[in-house]
């Protein structure tokens, strides 16, 4: 089993949750601030007469645990739905997991997902 760990830009949710809600049996969703090497959005202040550059972006964090049989086709999917071509699109993490339990049907490995 893999973890996806995917960080992308927060209007890129809906695309995202639609891409992969019919590959992965679960996946959580968490909105936050980042920075990283996407370009920060300038703000307006004082009666627009002045502006500064936020110091985070709006990011969400997208994750679930897959076989690792669909990890290729759930990071594809991912990527596809999130990409502008601009830099800051976000990325994709991919690590081992160990065990999981599902602590309603008390089931382990692979049948827990």
């Amino acid at each position: 089993m893999k973890r996806i760990e995917a960080t992308i830009q927060v209007d890129k949710t809906g695309a995202v949750s639609d891409a992969i809600k019919g590959i992965v049996g679960g996946f959580t969703i968490s909105e936050g601030k980042g920075r990283g090497s996407g370009k920060r959005q300038e703000i307006r202040s004082g009666r627009g007469t002045g502006s500064f550059t936020a110091e985070y972006n709006k990011v969400a964090t997208v994750i679930t645990i897959v076989d690792d049989s669909d990890v290729e086709k759930v990071s594809s999917a991912i990527a596809d739905a999130s990409f502008t071509g601009n830099g800051g699109d976000g990325i994709i993490i991919v690590t081992n997991v160990e065990s999981a339990l599902n602590i309603a049907s008390k089931k382990t490995g692979s049948e827990a997902l």
